[in-house]
């Protein structure tokens, strides 16, 4: 009986490593500050990292429009306009996924942001792009998550 306890739990373990793997694919944290605070220090450190934001935009508007219910989330659109450029020139296949997006979102007095890891990019990019660059991505938007995660 034991013996196929620990069979289970091995084979339970193993499959959940697809799950883990795919964290790997994300950035994520879990900002203290409350939606609006947290909404201006990401703008404010995107600044910082030299970095443009272009766009924001509401996703609670349509999402109550259809019936769910939710709190305040965005999608904030932030690059340098050169780089966006040059990707797009060298790796064309990246154009529907630049400028680079950060999901932030409202949950009880917490606000959570969201973003692809730019390690993805590379994989899209090839050989087209040198990875460094992406790892730059990285790095910056890790650092940003910081600003957020610990502005209080």
């Amino acid at each position: 009986m034991k013996c196929w306890f620990g069979v289970i739990l091995v084979a339970a373990s193993l499959m959940q490593l697809p799950r883990l793997a795919v964290a790997e694919d994300m950035i994520m944290t879990r900002s203290m500050q409350a939606f609006p605070e947290a909404m201006l220090t990401l703008q404010e450190s995107i600044a910082a990292h030299g970095y443009t934001v272009s766009r924001v935009q509401r996703i609670d508007i349509g999402l109550t429009g259809m019936g769910y219910k939710t709190d305040k989330y965005r999608i904030v659109f932030a690059g340098k306009i050169d780089e966006i450029r040059e990707l797009t020139e060298k790796a064309p296949q990246l154009t529907p996924y630049l400028p680079p997006k950060i999901s932030i979102f409202a949950e009880g007095d917490q606000t959570i942001l969201v973003t692809i890891n730019p390690k993805q990019y590379a994989a899209i990019a090839g050989d087209a792009v040198d990875p460094v660059f992406f790892d730059r991505w990285e790095s910056d938007l890790r650092s940003i998550f910081y600003d957020v995660n610990n502005t209080r």
